[in-house]
């Protein structure tokens, strides 16, 4: 039972940063189809990452030249930089976030379940429970941001859209700078 719990305290640590993402990226008006869609890519990456970061090991570490953070801050920068440039174009389209910015967003969120892969034998012997258990919660908890999103900028407007982006920089900065 104990093992159990640690599992979704981890999951729960791991969506956290999707969560706070989505938020702001679910102040634009997107379908629910394309909600269900992002929300998906991002629960399958964090299902693919941990296995990938448990098979393959500390090895892989020393191949990296790039933190896992500078990675992840980079790729948030340019999500609210395009979101803010949308913005300022004084024109009433939909934001595209295309199939190839999921992808992206999806591994930098999970870019963290990746090194949590690499110790997972010490949490769980049951690894493909677990990383069901990440998929799941990384669903649920990036449908709920966009959600949440959607709603804030229903009643804010044009100010949850411009909270949502200075969100995105700033986490993205904090990632940069660690």
């Amino acid at each position: 039972m104990g093992e159990l719990i640690t599992v979704f305290i981890i999951a729960i640590a791991l969506s956290m940063d999707t969560f706070s993402l989505s938020l702001g990226i679910g102040t634009y008006h997107f379908p629910r189809k394309k909600m269900l869609l992002f929300s998906s890519i991002v629960g399958m990456m964090h299902f693919l990452m941990p296995l990938l970061g448990n098979f393959i090991g500390n090895t892989i570490i020393s191949f990296f030249t790039l933190s896992s953070d500078f990675l992840l801050g980079v790729i948030l920068l340019y999500l609210a930089i395009s979101m803010l440039i949308d913005l300022f174009k004084k024109e009433e389209k939909e934001w595209q976030l295309n199939l190839f910015s999921m992808f992206l967003f999806a591994f930098g969120v999970s870019i963290d379940s990746f090194s949590t892969g690499l110790g997972l034998q010490a949490i769980t012997d049951n690894l493909l429970a677990t990383v069901i258990i990440f998929s799941i919660t990384s669903f649920c908890f990036t449908y709920l941001g966009l959600l949440i999103g959607k709603y804030a900028n229903k009643i804010l407007g044009i100010y949850a859209t411009i909270f949502g982006s200075i969100l995105l920089i700033l986490i993205g900065i904090f990632h940069l700078c660690k």
